[in-house]
């Protein structure tokens, strides 16, 4: 069986992967306990009140060394939401527990709590003010929400972070590849979706600790988790950097022009991670470039303005 899905006027396709140029409502769907990278979008996106609204955060399934199977890196990744919210003194955003397993076909949905609120904020937009969905881990709960009420695709924008550069050789890339089914729903369903890929896009975004001792450990409470954060992930760093990826879709939000990106048709995405490209499909919007240094300084900035504000 496969699903069917509202078909979208190109015109409205086309207008809805325009920035949005004003304040939106957003979600935040993150394999939180997956990475460092994380921390630092959920505190990005809490620190950037005149661009986006934060109405709820969703735990994402994923499953690597640092978890059992899909199901406990979820619950890993809820109650890291949980840390940071506390931290961050914003236990007023709701949190919701995503899904516990993959999807099984491509036209079969996992309930979660996630999914389910996904669907209701969702159908509760207007055509003029979408919901936006940013997408920093497996994409589960997002293309779940899709199956269970295929209308959605006409009231929200996917941002995620997810796949390769179009142009790289392959896309084995982690938060694609966890769940080819849920990738598919994403890609073929027709639902405005802005792609940060990570090789080639994503990949720029590299930070050390010397910078992040700089400019985030004295920064509160906040600052101090962020810097053991990414203290903790390397037991040497001489000479190391590394990539924190997740913050590419809050960056397009704040300011596209670091960002850049085309309208181009919607991949197919074949068994072995690859991308087909084919005219004929439904447009997208995917990042080619993102500006490093114009990202980080606004990060950074934004963590010392939550760090006064907190003090004062």
């Amino acid at each position: 069986m496969v699903a069917t899905y509202p078909k979208l006027p190109e015109e409205l396709r086309v207008k809805r992967l325009e920035h949005p140029g004003r304040k939106i409502r957003m979600v935040l769907d993150t394999d939180t306990f997956n990475e460092i990278d994380d921390q630092f979008a959920v505190v990005y996106a809490l620190g950037s009140p005149e661009t986006m609204q934060v109405e709820a955060f969703y735990a994402a399934p994923f499953f690597n060394d640092l978890s059992t199977g899909p199901a406990d890196g979820m619950e890993k990744s809820y109650q890291e939401l949980k840390k940071i919210t506390s931290i961050a003194g914003r236990e007023d955003i709701p949190l919701y527990r995503g899904s516990a397993a993959y999807l099984p076909a491509a036209d079969q949905y996992v309930e979660s709590e996630a999914a389910r609120n996904l669907v209701e904020r969702a159908m509760a937009s207007s055509d003029e003010d979408p919901l936006y969905v940013l997408a920093i881990g497996a994409i589960t709960n997002v293309a779940s929400a899709i199956l269970m009420e295929p209308r959605i695709i006409e009231r929200i924008v996917v941002v995620w972070l997810g796949g390769h550069s179009l142009q790289w050789p392959d896309t084995w890339e982690f938060n694609l590849h966890q769940d080819l089914h849920a990738s598919r729903v994403v890609l073929d369903s027709g639902v405005p979706l802005v792609l940060a890929p990570c090789m080639g896009v994503a990949s720029n975004l590299k930070t050390s600790l010397s910078e992040i001792r700089d400019y985030v450990k004295e920064q509160g409470p906040i600052g101090q988790y962020l810097y053991e954060t990414y203290r903790d992930c390397s037991s040497d760093h001489f000479a190391y950097t590394r990539v924190i990826w997740d913050i590419s879709v809050v960056a397009w939000l704040v300011d596209p022009g670091w960002c850049p990106s085309v309208l181009t048709a919607s991949p197919r995405l074949s068994d072995d991670a690859r991308w087909i490209q084919d005219p004929t499909r439904h447009l997208i919007r995917s990042m080619y470039h993102i500006h490093r240094d114009d990202v980080f300084r606004d990060l950074f900035r934004k963590i010392g303005k939550m760090s006064a504000s907190a003090a004062g």
